[in-house]
Parts: C-alpha cells; sequence; structure tokens
C-alpha cells in the first residue's frame, strides 16, 4: 500500500500527539473519563509503537495489526481520499455489497488496477465495506518514510514489505501465510509498479500474483483438503464531477499556462490539437536533450517509442546494469530500473549492485521519471476519446515535465477538480477451480489463472466505458498538429 499522501496526513496526526502531549493532558482535565480512556490509549499507543519501531527496523517488515490505529483509518479515511485525491464519491451497487459482505468470512485475494496512489485507500474503504480488514504487500521503501514512522502506521493497518526485483521469500512466505488463515484476506495489485497512469489501460500483469495464488492452496490443501481461497477482481472507475463548461474552461486555462512556459502560440488549433501540439514540443526537445536526430516525416508513436528507450538505456548504463534487457519493452525496463534503484536506496547486501553518489542516483532517477511521463503520452489514447478524465491524465504529464510539479511516477497532485470512483466487480471464483489442471500441467493450470484474471478484469474495463465519453470532437486533428 503506497499512498504517500495518506501516509503523510497520518504521520502527521502521530507527531502532532507526540508535540503536544501537554496540551493534551491539560485538555483531558475538561473530557468525561470516557474520552480520556480514548486519548490516553490512542496517544500511549502510537507512541510506543513508533519508539519501538525505530529499534525493528530490519530489511523485512511484518504485519502488526494494531486496533487503535485501524480504528483512526477508519474514521478519517474517507476525508482523506477526498483531500489527498479530490474523490468525493465511491459508488458500490447494492448487489456488489452484499456480495463483498458473503465474502467476509472466506480467504480472499483482491486483484485490482492501480492507475494512482488513490487505489490503496480505496481498497480499504472495500474492506470496511465488506466487514473485514485486508492486508497490503507494500514496497519496502514506503516503511522508511519519516524516518521510520511510517512503519508503525503501514503495519498497523496490515501492510508488510516487498522489495521488487529480487526474490524476497520472507515477502511471499507471509502472503501464503496471511492466506492460510481462516477468513485472510490480500490485495494485490497484478500490475505491479510504476502505477498505470491511465485509468483506461491495463499494463501487462505479474505472473507472480498466479504463483503466489497457486503457492497459497498448495500450503492450504496440506492442513485442509476442503479449503479453498476466493479470488475477486475489481476495476476502479474515475469520473470527473464538473459540468462540461467548467471542464472546458479549466482546460483551456491549464493549457494556455503550459504554452506560456514554451513560449508557444495556439493559433486557431482547438483543444485537442493543442495538446498534441504540447506533446510534439516535448518530444523534439527531449530528443534534443538525448541526443537523436529526427526528423517531422517520422511517424509520431515511432519517435516517442524510440525517446523511452533511449532515455531508460542510458539510465541503465548509468547504473551498469549487466543483465539490462535492451530488447525488452519499456515498462518491463523502468521495472527492472526501479527496482535496482529501491535496492540501493534501501543498502541491499548484493555485490553487484553499483556505488553511485548522491547525485547520479538524483539523475537516475530524474530519467525514469521522464520516461515515465513519456511513455504514458500516447497519441492514439487521447486522439481516439478525448474525454476529461484523459486530457487532465496528459495534463498531469505535461505539469510534471514543464512546471515541475509533483510527477505522477512520485505519487502525482491532486485532481484539481472533484471526481467520483466507481467500483466494478467480476464473480468470485476459487483457486481450486484450477488446481486440478495446476497439478498436472503446472505452467499451462498457472497460464488458465491468470488469462481468467486478465480476461475478468479486462472486461469490467470495457463495461466502466460508458461512464466517460468524449468532450470534444474525437480524431479532429490536422496531419501534423
Amino acid at each position: 500500500m503506497e499512498s504517500k499522501i495518506f501516509i503523510i496526513i497520518l504521520i502527521f496526526l502521530m507527531l502532532s500527539l507526540l508535540t503536544m502531549e501537554r496540551t493534551i493532558f491539560h485538555n483531558l482535565e475538561r473530557q468525561t473519563q470516557t474520552r480520556k480512556k480514548i486519548v490516553l490509549s490512542l496517544f500511549c499507543t502510537i507512541k510506543d509503537l513508533y519508539i519501538r519501531e525505530l529499534c525493528l527496523m530490519s530489511q523485512f517488515l511484518g504485519p502488526d495489526f494494531n486496533t487503535p490505529i485501524a480504528w483512526l483509518a477508519d474514521l478519517i479515511a474517507p476525508a482523506f481520499i477526498r483531500s489527498s485525491h479530490n474523490i468525493e464519491d465511491i459508488i458500490i451497487p447494492e448487489e456488489d455489497k452484499e456480495m463483498l459482505r458473503s465474502l467476509a468470512r472466506e480467504r480472499l485475494l483482491f486483484f485490482t488496477n492501480h492507475p494512482s496512489t488513490a487505489e490503496p485507500m480505496i481498497a480499504y474503504y472495500i474492506a470496511n465495506v465488506m466487514g473485514s480488514r485486508f492486508h497490503y504487500m507494500t514496497t519496502r521503501r514506503a516503511f522508511d518514510f519519516l524516518f521510520g514512522a511510517a512503519s508503525v502506521l503501514l503495519r498497523g493497518l496490515g501492510c508488510f514489505s516487498v522489495i521488487p526485483g529480487i526474490a524476497d521469500k520472507e515477502s511471499m512466505k507471509m502472503a501464503r501465510n496471511i492466506l492460510m488463515e481462516p477468513k485472510g484476506k490480500l490485495v494485490l495489485f497484478p500490475e505491479g509498479e510504476p502505477m498505470c497512469g491511465e485509468n483506461d489501460v491495463l499494463m501487462p500483469f505479474q505472473p507472480g500474483i498466479v504463483r503466489l495464488s497457486m503457492s497459497a492452496y498448495d500450503d492450504l490443501q496440506k492442513i485442509d483438503s476442503k479449503a479453498d481461497i476466493s479470488i475477486l477482481s475489481g476495476f476502479i472507475k474515475y469520473k470527473i464531477k464538473a459540468t462540461t463548461d467548467h471542464i472546458l474552461g479549466d482546460l483551456i486555462h491549464s493549457i494556455q499556462n503550459i504554452e506560456n512556459h514554451l513560449g508557444l502560440e495556439s493559433g486557431n488549433r482547438n483543444l485537442l490539437r493543442r495538446f498534441l501540439m504540447v506533446g510534439r514540443v516535448l518530444l523534439e526537445n527531449g530528443e534534443r536533450e538525448y541526443g537523436i536526430s529526427f526528423s517531422r516525416d517520422e511517424d509520431y508513436n515511432f519517435r516517442i517509442e524510440r525517446l523511452r528507450h533511449r532515455i531508460l538505456d542510458k539510465a541503465a548504463q548509468k547504473l551498469r546494469l549487466e543483465s539490462y534487457n535492451i530488447e525488452a519493452d519499456a515498462i518491463r525496463k523502468l521495472r527492472h530500473l526501479t527496482s535496482v534503484i529501491e535496492l540501493i536506496e534501501l543498502k541491499y547486501p548484493i555485490q553487484k549492485l553499483p556505488v553511485l553518489n548522491s547525485q547520479e542516483l538524483k539523475e537516475i532517477k530524474r530519467d525514469c521519471v521522464r520516461a515515465y511521463d513519456f511513455i504514458t503520452i500516447k497519441k492514439d489514447y487521447l486522439v481516439s476519446k478525448p474525454s476529461p478524465e484523459r486530457f487532465y491524465e496528459w495534463l498531469q504529464r505535461f505539469e510534471s515535465l514543464v512546471l515541475h510539479k509533483n510527477p505522477q511516477a512520485m505519487g502525482g497532485v491532486p485532481s484539481r477538480l472533484p471526481r467520483k470512483a466507481y467500483i466494478y466487480f467480476s464473480k468470485p471464483f476459487w483457486v481450486g477451480e484450477y488446481y486440478k489442471e495446476y497439478k498436472k500441467d503446472k505452467k499451462n493450470g498457472l497460464n488458465l489463472l491468470l488469462f481468467r484474471i486478465e480476461h475478468d478484469m479486462k472486461a469490467l474495463l470495457n463495461h466502466s466505458q460508458e461512464l466517460t465519453t468524449p468532450i470534444v470532437t474525437p480524431f479532429d486533428v490536422s496531419e501534423y498538429f
């Protein structure tokens, strides 16, 4: 569960308690006895856990569920979702709420898409609707946030660490142990890291999700041959909550600001062409910076793909990676680079890790962020369906590259307009349905399970498309914008 805004606000509350101890105890004199007990319990719990956590920080950190912390999160999570992501409403149909509650006593793997940092918070909300508690596999670096203070809260909410890019046996063992527990529940984002960044796209799924699912089922069969693990796939779709005039006015003002920073004149271009013009100029600037000769006669998609790979390949050269696959697609390259960066930041004991100074590491991280922003600026994605949501996805990349706002790859900035989050669910099924094939042919059994999960989530994605519509005419672009 990696939501920096969520962590920041939770830790702010904790630090407020630590730094305002005298005020708290003074004010308690005016409170009822019941209120005194609640506040004192929360204060002492968080303070003691934080001190203990500083002494226990290690490479692997398991969950350490804490009721007062969970109660606090239950209380403030809806407000955090509104303030940190401008999501005012979370829509779950009543029949799906009933379905969720029917799974409260089952072992469960919950999969959903992951285009932003909001999804872990929404998964927490889903757990509350279900009347249960989820566990979350969380990137290890999140636990070190604010000198390790985040670890208290993350572990208290059921999170445990995973280090991407290595065979993290302790993390996998913890995941299997959770699913062996009666009513054990685990959230996984099958697209992995980095986040997709596009709500209408699913990135290639990590095959490790089905290996984990089947391994946990295999473990379970050894103690109870009748037990099973339910799989529930979900899809979260965001929709801007504003009038067409408001949206158009905000988009026009925002793209004008970007054009002014780049010294561009929009001329008679419509909104779609203005966005594409900015994208073209940023592409050309990137090509010049990374030493790529280009011609305007070359295909736009080819050129931006070439730039992505040049940025990533140069970052790999700086890291001096021997195992880097130069033929891989851009997403897999980026996953490899970001996992190596995390290992370096964690000072993980691997001999082949390069030794870099802080400036070198900063430059490589900058390259990865820029590559990510270009990976998610796809012409066809915007032109085919220029919806408000897709315009704002592009705008966030522009503001990262031009205005140096907190980039999407690092969590992004909150949506400037309010949104609704619609949650769709597929029909739950059992891992055991694929176990017989798995025992006969492991590779085929895993492939069939992965195909089922992918099929269900793609069906949900397609169903969600009816929520959003173009705000301008699709494909209304000139040959060269």
